[in-house]
């Protein structure tokens, strides 16, 4: 990546991490439940949410009720460069703090998931994703895909979205978008 270009996307993460911040303020919680209502469509497929972390639009209550109709897990990260691994997760499960802060089970059982409920910093009308900067999530769904039909649901608040983003060629795109206020399906 140039130098312009890594430049430009930490402008686009510093925009989208304080309109996460403010979104955050004034969260009622609405996300969940169109979140939930999107998944019910989808009971019984293996699906992965995230535990949140600083300002993340939280989609446990989301889990907790898809978790009743299947697996359910959330990210671990391996190491840098590599692609996330998913461990199973259920309401109550035994958590460790791990990488970033993330919480992980303290006993993994690692599966594949079929829908990833990905976090992220900023989206665009296209279903681009501005992540952390780590690629994590670029790899994962890469690797995710070549295997099976996977489906990449960006979770946000409707004021992460940005007019553009400045996305690479390894970024990858999202399949659906929900936020508090609405779901879009870009397939």
């Amino acid at each position: 990546m140039s130098a312009g270009l890594a430049s430009i996307k930490a402008d686009a993460r510093t925009a989208g991490f304080a309109r996460r911040k403010a979104a955050h303020a004034a969260d009622t919680g609405a996300g969940a439940g169109l979140l939930s209502a999107f998944l019910a469509g989808y009971r019984g497929v293996p699906v992965s949410g995230y535990m949140p972390i600083r300002t993340e639009i939280d989609p446990l209550p989301a889990m907790e009720e898809a978790s009743a109709h299947g697996v359910v897990g959330v990210p671990v990260i391996s190491a840098a460069g590599l692609p996330l691994k998913f461990a199973r997760w259920e309401p109550g499960a035994e958590l460790e703090p791990r990488a970033f802060g993330a919480r992980v089970p303290v006993r993994p059982v690692f599966f594949e998931p079929e829908i990833v409920i990905v976090p992220l910093v900023a989206f665009d009308a296209s279903g681009g994703r501005l992540g952390y900067g780590g690629g994590f999530y670029d790899r994962t769904l890469e690797l995710l895909r070549s295997r099976r039909a996977t489906l990449a649901v960006g979770f946000a608040y409707e004021a992460q979205q940005a007019d553009t983003l400045p996305l690479e060629p390894t970024d990858q795109p999202l399949d659906l978008i929900v936020t508090e206020k609405r779901v879009i399906d870009l397939r």
